[in-house]
Parts: structure tokens; sequence; C-alpha cells
């Protein structure tokens, strides 16, 4: 899409969170343009509820990302919802929050989607902007590496390798097109280990989850009756979380984002270290960084 995206209708779904817990009632409402992803806690007593899905208000990554407001509004577990804006190049959006965290759903972006075109998708009047990356950057943590390189098409590409038996190393890449994300990388859903349960839930984490909403491993084996959507679920729901989490750099990024063990703390230092350094990058029109056949299907 060239032109700002919006919803054309309302749109309303409700859901438990993943690892509060909690019950939650989230409505996506049509944009102006330039007003960006914005949540807002409907449920807070608070001078500020509006929270901007923005980078520099990331405050934890720990099993999902957590934007929070200077007034101490948050929203976590963003990131599946993110890629969904993302995939379908959705640019405004006021996104209302009756409690702390985004409703799992199905634990992938693929119920997100289906709410969001049964909305609607509308063309706003003004031109879609992008973050064009114009030398490599890269960022290290432990084992893990990503890179964003320069490339006139937004692309991920990821590589994970777990020593569990049901997973081990699978690899996995698509260019960023609504077509590509909808029907390759939406399904994919969030997973977790059966061995870790106990941990996450003293830790107040995973208190929401289910089969209904993860896969779980167990023993080396997929515990869900239904088993995988994908072969390589796993590495596909990898590429899901990184581009929800690059989509809080607050445009889509032109380029191919390249990560080995990817997690949300590495996706979050590597839009850092990106938007930190003005002489890789640029902002762009898309129309001017489109082919002629792209441009005239525009038209």
């Amino acid at each position: 899409m060239m032109e700002r995206t919006t919803l054309a209708a309302p749109a309303v779904c409700a859901g438990v969170g993943l690892h509060t817990g909690a019950r939650v009632r989230m409505a996506m409402r049509p944009g102006k343009p330039g007003t960006g992803i914005v949540f807002e806690r409907t449920d807070l007593d608070l001078d500020d509820r509006l929270v901007a899905a923005r980078y520099d208000r990331v405050r934890s990554t720990d099993l999902g990302t957590t934007l929070v407001n200077d007034a101490g509004a948050s929203v976590s577990t963003v990131e599946h919802l993110m890629a969904a804006l993302a995939g379908l190049g959705i640019d405004d959006l006021y996104i209302e929050l009756d409690g702390p965290e985004i409703p799992a759903m199905d634990g992938s972006s693929a119920p997100f989607v289906d709410l969001a075109l049964r909305a609607g998708l509308a063309r706003q009047p003004a031109p879609r902007r992008a973050i064009q990356v114009l030398k490599p950057i890269t960022v290290t943590d432990g084992g893990r590496e990503a890179s964003f390189l320069p490339a006139l098409k937004q692309a991920i590409d990821v590589e994970i390798d777990f020593p569990d038996p049901a997973i081990g190393r699978q690899h996995f890449a698509f260019e960023v097109t609504a077509e590509n994300f909808r029907d390759l990388v939406a399904p994919a859903r969030t997973f977790g280990f059966r061995r870790d349960l106990d941990m996450l839930l003293k830790n107040g984490l995973a208190r929401g989850g289910s089969m209904d909403n993860a896969i779980v491993v167990e023993d080396g084996r997929i515990a869900n009756p239904g088993g995988l959507r994908f072969a390589d679920e796993f590495v596909r729901h990898k590429a899901l979380d990184a581009l929800g989490d690059l989509y809080l750099a607050g445009a889509p990024i032109l380029g191919l984002y390249r990560a080995t063990r990817p997690g949300h703390y590495i996706n979050s230092l590597a839009v850092n270290a990106l938007l930190a350094d003005r002489s890789a990058w640029k902002m762009v029109s898309l129309r001017d960084v489109a082919g002629p056949a792209e441009r005239l299907a525009q038209t």
C-alpha cells in the first residue's frame, strides 16, 4: 500500500491474557492519518492512559513485549497484534483495552488478521512512509545475533536451534507482503515447554496459557491433540514475533532483518541500534521506492 491505512470500521474482540490470565476486551478504532498505533487503558484512573506503540516505550521483553508510558500505564504482549498490523499494512489505529494485556486468542496473529479484514481496510489521504536501511547494522546478545541489511523490500530471515527433538534447527525467510503474512506466518502459534510451567507460574507468567493458545512441547513431542499447523511452525512464529517487534519502529522497515536465535530482547536491541545511527537509515515514501508495476496497481 502506498497510502497510510486504517480500519474502515471498529473491530472488537475479547479473551484472556497469555501471562496475566486476566480477561480483557479490546476495541480497535480507525485513526486519523499520522495517529500511528496508540493503545488506551480504559480501566485505569490516570491523567495519561495512552500508550504509543513505539520502540522507546518498550520496558520489558520477558517472554513478550511490554510498553509503558510516563504515567505508568502499560500494555503487555503486544507482538502478535503488532505483527498483524504490520503484515496488513495498517498505520493508524486507536486500540482500547480494559485490562493490562492483549488477549491471547489462539496464540497466533490469525484472529487479529481476520478481525481487521472483517472490519475492512481504508486508505487515507496521506502517503505511507518507511524506514529504509542504508547500511548493515548488527547486534549480538550471548549466542544470539540480529542484523539489518539494505534491501528495497521488507524481508525477515530467522533461524532457531533448540536441543529438544520436537523443534531442533529450523530456518524460515519471507518477504513481508499481506498475502505472505496471512498465509505463511499469521497462523503460527506461540510455544512453550511443559517442564518450564511451574517456574513461569511462580514468576507470574503463563497464567492464561493453555493448549488453546500455545503449542506445548513435552518430552520431545507435541502435546496438542491437533499437532502443528506447519512442520516448522516454531520458527515461523519467531518470524511473526520479529515482525511485530520491528513495527514498534513506528513505520515499516525496508531492509532484510536476519536473526539467529531471535527473541524479543534482541529484536528490540536491533531496532534501537538501527534508529540510533542516523547514517544507517532514511525516511522514504513507499511510492518513491515502488516499481512501476506496484505504482500502477495502486492507481
